[in-house]
């Protein structure tokens, strides 16, 4: 079993993940080294496609991550709750 505190760290862990790789992809997709012209309107770069699976990557890990931390969290919860 995760002790409450390991538990809020894998939730804070998570969350920080979910929240700044998506402030990272806006940062590549604005990437003038992303695209072979104009932003959208032109091919993607390997600049791109390998932030892409980074980014993608990162988010599902983080949101493993979230997932596990609030299972713990909840499950450390309610063993502490009926030891009382």
């Amino acid at each position: 079993m995760i002790s409450k505190t390991a538990a809020k760290f894998l939730v804070v862990a998570g969350l920080f993940n979910v929240v700044i790789w998506p402030r990272f992809a806006k940062a590549i997709v604005d990437d003038d080294r992303a695209w072979a012209g104009e932003h959208w309107h032109s091919t993607p770069q390997a600049f791109f496609w390998v932030h892409a699976v980074l980014i993608t990557t990162a988010i599902v890990i983080g949101l493993g991550v979230l997932v596990v931390g609030v299972r713990a969290h909840r499950s450390a919860s309610s063993a502490s709750g009926t030891s009382r």
